[in-house]
């Protein structure tokens, strides 16, 4: 029979000695299984937001225009997705080299309705997104699978139309039977099914549902459009350049192309920005509205840095703390033979199964956590993705990184043991080094674990003030229904206003273009009081009528409201605008002219107080609003707060008589107005998450080291309760030692946090104070909460018998 291997024999020794010292052992799996964890669930998290639209084979070629947007001031320089119409036919016409250019249209919340062999609709749905129009180009440039139809011919007639999968089962029941079939949108357009695109990837931000040719009677005019100086963001525009053709090149010949067609007073440029980061793009955003930043990514590898830290900072500690316990056993093992290299293998390869096991652990709490996640960040994460090579690779790494990180120093520290003094016990000449250097680790523990709650602290107080601050108008109890903008449609408006307003429970009602914050709105430029010239600023611009006002109680500084019109005859605007325009008396703004292009032009009747049109994140905008029905998209209902289930079952009623060929939706003003602030929200989620965890596991590491001090102390407890000391007075002198150890964490964590925190409050306009009661309470936690923990078995140290412990040797 042959003899087991030195590997098989390491092993098996290093699981008898993680087996026997159990408690040391689920302490150690619990944090670092608890570390690796967190940092797979960071990769997994990362790995996803960093694939996006990756898989297109010529993505490094593939190119968005944006637009650079410059006011007055050089520095107020904004940035968005939309271009002039103009655009794309012009770069075809004059950058002839271009491969490819390709016009992109998309709107939110659109109507499609599905018809019968019989062309009656027999379904309706009201897409919030995914519904976009483009030419047959652009499956040249990007690589979306068609399961039905052909790519090259597909869009290429006009009134023709892609959907997806799931959208045409959900259409159609099944999306095998869709292909020839026909639905309307937005009660227009009679589209027919012309192919059907494959599931999209969950990493892609274009999510479509519905692509129309661009061709289309309600939209042909896009590419037929000479305007080469207004922009929408619903218009855009992708180019795939030549190899031999850098993005500088591009920005500077479509730079050089719309500066020869633009309006003189025309400061506006385009620019080129690449595929790649488009996702990354919170300014001009995306399709998808799942934008991380650069900075994001970073802070999340910090976080799981700092975390897997603390979990191996715990090991460490734990290690060394039981260093006297094993003292012996590395004197017998020194003194049959074994050299100080032999020992460390022996000690590493301890660490390795421990690692292993925990490793375990950690993908089991992965596979439930990374849902969980997915659905506080608005994602589509599944357990499935932890079966990926790039992941696998990661925990290797992890493996032998967090064993050579947790194992290395106190293998070091084992295999030092003089045999001698570690037979007789005599250790006292190393413990000064071992106890300073958990009391430094200790330290850092918390550092790491206070800097998280204390940045917590501040983002939820921030989140906060983003939620309970007054904008500057009413947004309770608010609901906006929008509903078709066609004008058969918008001719039902007064009948739809009699009969809500006859409905118990709403106090009053408003139609208009936007609600009054919101980053939809339409930005213009205009002429002041006769001028020459245009002004050198953009203005929101938005259209209401004369109940708007009440509605959402917005105040006037000066003059009065709009008179009821369905055409533009007279402007309110706001404070913002009169001080762009030097005016520093409102009242000095009125009966003064305003003109939109050639013929829209009016009075100021009244200005508007300021309020918030736009989040938190931006100081307030100069705002024209004016009345002109054809603009109207919007039925802004304010309800008494009684019976608001009851008074929504009869605004739709309502509607559907009305308007029975759309479907009927609705938001409340407070749930859009959480929207703004969504990443803020999922960011502060995922701190709450990740401080709870920091300080469990700083807490678990304090909880060992209490354990294994209790045991090496007793005899120091026994004397000092035979000298007369009380149960309070031990307990009180050996928790001291953590609180100051805590305490002089919390002193290093609060100035670094303080400066992390108040540059991230740089991003917004309006934003908390940082103070000091944020740093009192999160010392204080922590405090109590170390306390807490090793409480337990400091109290059980004290009250042993201390007959009991003298005796024993």
């Amino acid at each position: 029979m042959n003899a087991p291997s030195h590997d098989q024999n390491l092993f098996k020794t290093a699981w008898r000695n993680v087996y026997r010292q159990k408690s040391y052992t689920l302490i150690n799996i619990i944090g670092l299984g608890s570390g690796i964890a967190v940092c797979l669930i960071i990769f997994v998290l990362i790995q996803f937001h960093t694939s996006f639209d990756d898989f297109h084979t010529k993505k490094d070629r593939i190119y968005r225009l944006l637009t650079e947007y410059h006011h007055s001031d050089s520095k107020d320089i904004f940035y968005g997705s939309g271009v002039p119409r103009a655009v794309p036919q012009g770069i075809k016409t004059d950058l002839p080299d271009i491969e490819q250019v390709v016009p992109f249209y998309h709107q939110e919340d659109e109507q499609i309705q599905v018809l019968n062999a019989e062309g009656q609709i027999v379904k309706k749905f009201k897409e919030a997104s995914g519904v976009v129009a483009t030419t047959p180009a652009f499956f040249k440039i990007f690589d979306f699978p068609f399961l039905q139809g052909d790519a090259a011919t597909a869009l290429k007639e006009p009134n023709s139309v892609l959907l997806t999968k799931e959208t045409a089962d959900k259409y159609f029941g099944d999306w095998k039977t869709a292909m020839g079939k026909t639905i309307k949108w937005n009660n227009k357009d009679v589209l027919k099914v012309t192919g059907i695109l494959a599931t999209m990837p969950t990493n892609t931000d274009f999510q479509f549902k519905v692509v129309i040719s661009m061709g289309t009677g309600s939209i042909a005019y896009l590419m037929k459009s000479t305007d080469w100086d207004s922009t929408g963001s619903y218009f855009n525009c992708f180019v795939l350049l030549p190899p031999n053709v850098t993005e500088t090149q591009l920005t500077a010949r479509v730079r050089a192309l719309v500066k020869k067609y633009h309006n003189r007073d025309n400061k506006d440029s385009e620019i080129a920005q690449p595929l790649s980061a488009i996702h990354y793009d919170n300014k001009a955003g995306n399709y998808s509205n799942k934008s991380i930043t650069p900075q994001m990514i970073n802070m999340l590898w910090l976080i799981a840095i700092f975390i897997l830290v603390i979990a191996c900072v715990n090991f460490i500690n734990l290690a060394t703390a039981q260093a006297v316990n094993r003292a012996k056993e590395v004197g017998i093992r020194k003194v049959l033979g074994g050299n100080r290299g032999q020992l460390q293998t022996q000690f590493l390869t301890e660490t390795l199964v421990i690692v292993l096991i925990s490793l375990v652990l950690s993908v089991v709490i992965s596979l439930i956590a990374i849902p969980v996640i997915g659905k506080i960040m608005d994602l589509p994460l599944a357990a499935g993705m932890l079966l990926n090579l790039n992941v696998a690779l990661f925990m290797v790494a992890l493996t032998v990184g967090v064993t050579l990180v947790a194992g290395f120093y106190p293998s070091i520290v084992l295999s030092g043991f003089n045999p001698i003094n570690a037979l007789k016990s005599k250790l006292a000449s190393k413990v000064p080094k071992g106890i300073s250097l958990r009391h430094a680790l200790v330290v850092f523990q918390f550092v790491i674990a206070q800097g998280l709650i204390i940045c917590t602290f501040i983002i939820v107080k921030q989140m906060n003030y983003f939620t309970h601050q007054s904008m500057g108008f009413a947004k309770d109890a608010i609901v906006n229904v929008p509903f078709p903008s066609d004008s058969l449609s918008i001719s039902k408006l007064e009948y739809v206003k009699k009969r809500m307003t006859d409905l118990t429970g709403v106090e009053q009602l408003s139609f208009s273009s936007n609600i009054p914050a919101g980053e939809d709105a339409n930005w213009t430029m205009f002429t002041f009081e006769n001028a020459p010239t245009q002004v050198d600023f953009y203005s929101i611009i938005k259209s209401a009528d004369e109940q708007y006002l009440p509605t959402y109680k917005l105040q006037l500084a000066a003059g009065r409201n709009l008179a009821a019109s369905d055409t533009i005859k007279e402007f309110l605007v706001n404070e913002a605008l009169t001080q762009k325009l030097g005016i520093v008396n409102p009242k000095d703004a009125l009966n003064k002219r305003i003109q939109l292009g050639k013929f829209a032009k009016g009075i100021i009747v009244g200005v508007l107080k300021n309020y918030h049109n736009r989040s938190f994140k931006d100081d307030y905008a100069p705002l024209l609003l004016t009345t002109y029905k054809k603009d109207y998209a919007i039925t802004n209902v304010k309800l008494s707060g009684a019976n608001i289930a009851g008074s929504l079952k009869g605004i739709e009623k309502i509607w559907n008589e009305v308007y029975p060929d759309y479907a009927f939706q609705y938001e409340f003003l407070n749930d859009k107005i959480a929207s703004f602030y969504k990443q803020e929200s999922q960011l502060s989620q995922i701190y709450k998450c990740f401080a709870v965890i920091a300080i469990l596991l700083s807490c678990l590491g304090l909880y060992g080291l209490a354990s294994f001090m209790a045991v090496q102390r007793i005899k120091e407890v026994g004397i000092r309760k035979v000298l007369g000391a009380s149960v309070s007075g031990i307990v009180y002198l050996f928790s001291k030692e953590f609180v100051v150890l805590i305490v002089i964490g919390f002193a290093i964590a609060s100035p670094i946090t303080w400066y992390l925190m108040d540059k991230w409050l740089q991003d917004y306009t309006y934003k908390i104070t940082i103070q000091w009661q944020i740093f009192a309470m999160a010392g204080g936690m922590a405090v109590c909460i170390a306390l807490a923990t090793v409480s337990f078995q400091l109290i059980k140290a004290a009250l042993v018998n201390p007959v009991k412990s003298l005796r024993s040797e």
